[in-house]
């Protein structure tokens, strides 16, 4: 059976930029054969965090959050590809996060920064490493850090510059990691019984 990786991406700006990485993420996971899907939050379009997919009865979940629940549910793996928002978490990737907790569990994470400058939205993964945890996530040791995202990555997503090319050198081990916890993860699961 082949992997399910959900890539989520939290930008609800006009211009967004970090798509490019996500984008990257996406194509390259499928290049390795994995079943790997782009779960953008301003497409989605959840409300502000009013009650979680747990504490609607059963059947009474918006549809877009019922339909995400599912594909969390089923997931193997994550990527978090986020931006860095005034050294913090982007919003409206933790705001779709926050909409679910026990669908997570028992899955690793991996985490993708980016930005405008030079620090490649290291803060913001430094901070989601400790959310993600919380969540019940294994985040994973490798993480993916581009920026300026501009020069690194093209409208395509095709690496460019110097930031590209180290953005391409860097994924084989990102990839690799993930892989790897996710199928030690998976072993796990399969001698528990569910919910995990």
């Amino acid at each position: 059976m082949t992997d399910r990786i959900l890539v989520l991406y939290g930008s609800y700006r006009s211009d967004r930029m970090g798509i490019r990485l996500a984008d990257f993420i996406v194509k390259g996971l499928r290049d390795r054969s994995v079943d790997a899907e782009l779960i953008d939050a301003k497409a989605i379009g959840l409300p502000m965090l009013d009650r979680m997919y747990k504490e609607h009865p059963k059947g009474t979940a918006p549809a877009a959050m019922e339909e995400l629940a599912q594909k969390i549910i089923a997931a193997d793996g994550f990527v978090f590809v986020t931006g860095e928002y005034n050294w913090g978490l982007q919003p409206g990737l933790k705001n779709l996060t926050d909409h679910f907790l026990e669908e997570w569990f028992w899955r690793p994470a991996a985490i993708a920064s980016y930005s405008a400058g030079r620090f490649s939205g290291a803060r913001a993964a430094l901070a989601w490493h400790g959310t993600l945890s919380e969540m019940g996530m294994v985040v994973t040791s490798s993480t993916i850090a581009v920026g300026p995202i501009g020069q690194s990555l093209s409208e395509a997503g095709e690496p460019t510059g110097e930031g590209g090319k180290a953005l391409a050198r860097s994924f084989p081990r990102f990839a690799d990691d993930l892989m790897w916890w996710v199928e030690a993860a998976k072993a796990q699961r399969a001698k528990k019984a569910p919910p995990y």
